[in-house]
């Protein structure tokens, strides 16, 4: 028996680490597909993912993880206010956000730490450009970059609360084509097999960078990626995570080209969020 577990959103991932970590998986005899489970704890764990990023020299913010409010406290007085906090293992920013002071970031750290069993305090990069990539590799190692995507809003403001183009509207043929290049090496060096995206704080009067995450599975970027491009990420994703190479795997839409194939845009694709509020009872809609 084999189970695929990146395409099932965050909660896929929690529950898969925790039966891993249980021995569940090995009991049963199934076999994990696509990205391995150590694969996926060291890209949420957000210690370790620091550490792996560090084995290649690559930029991340300055940041201590914690897993307590005090911890939390202690690394934010040598990294100094603002600040960020980050959710290991946690969906949609979930817990994460900025704190301007102690009593804030005592309140955020305690929510924070009720929905998740450790937080990254980082240094704040507001007013910094948010990019991410969509990648995807192969058990042969092949690899390519699907699309590029540039929050409207600066770093500070969700993904998923923000206006987003792809492709990326504002950045240099050099910064591009860097990012593109770092998302590749840190896509190998983390052995993902399948789709993920990786996302970069980028200065916007420097060249200099710093890689937020990377999520090792679908997500809610991967189908704005889908229907900007015409590329069928969850599609190909699959195939990968079988072991098919991405050479002998056809574009679905297209039905003619591989999809080793990067897209090439020649238009723009926007997402604005939308706040259905008539959800929601007793909401005031002034």
């Amino acid at each position: 028996d084999s189970i695929i577990i990146s395409m099932g959103g965050q909660t896929a991932l929690n529950c898969a680490v925790e039966m891993y970590n249980d021995g569940i998986f090995q009991k049963h005899g199934v076999q994990v597909l696509g990205t391995p489970v150590p694969v996926v704890i060291n890209t949420e764990d957000r210690q370790l993912f620091n550490d792996k990023l560090g084995e290649i020299n690559e930029k991340v913010a300055q940041s201590t993880t914690a897993i307590s409010v005090e911890a939390a406290v202690a690394a934010a007085a040598d990294i100094g206010y603002p600040c960020m906090i980050r959710s290991a293992f946690a969906l949609g920013g979930l817990g994460s956000g900025m704190c301007r002071d102690e009593a804030h970031l005592r309140e955020m750290a305690k929510k924070a730490l009720s929905v998740s069993p450790q937080i990254l305090v980082e240094k704040s990069m507001k007013g910094w450009k948010e990019v991410e990539y969509e990648v995807v590799r192969d058990i042969n190692d092949n690899c390519v970059t699907v699309c590029n995507m540039e929050n409207f809003d600066p770093l500070g403001i969700h993904t998923g609360d923000s206006i987003v183009m792809a492709p990326s509207q504002t950045l240099s043929n050099d910064e591009y084509h860097m990012l593109r290049e770092t998302a590749i090496r840190v896509v190998r060096h983390l052995g993902i097999v399948g789709e993920c995206n990786i996302q970069y704080a980028l200065h916007p009067e420097s060249m200099e960078y710093c890689i937020i995450e990377v999520n090792p599975r679908l997500s809610r970027s991967s189908a704005l990626a889908s229907k900007a491009t015409g590329y069928p990420l969850a599609f190909v994703a699959a195939k990968l995570c079988l072991g098919i190479p991405m050479t002998e795997v056809i574009n679905a839409v297209t039905k003619k080209t591989q999809a080793a194939f990067e897209p090439s845009l020649d238009y723009i694709v926007t997402k604005i969020p939308r706040w259905d509020m008539t959800k929601f009872e007793g909401v005031s809609t002034e």
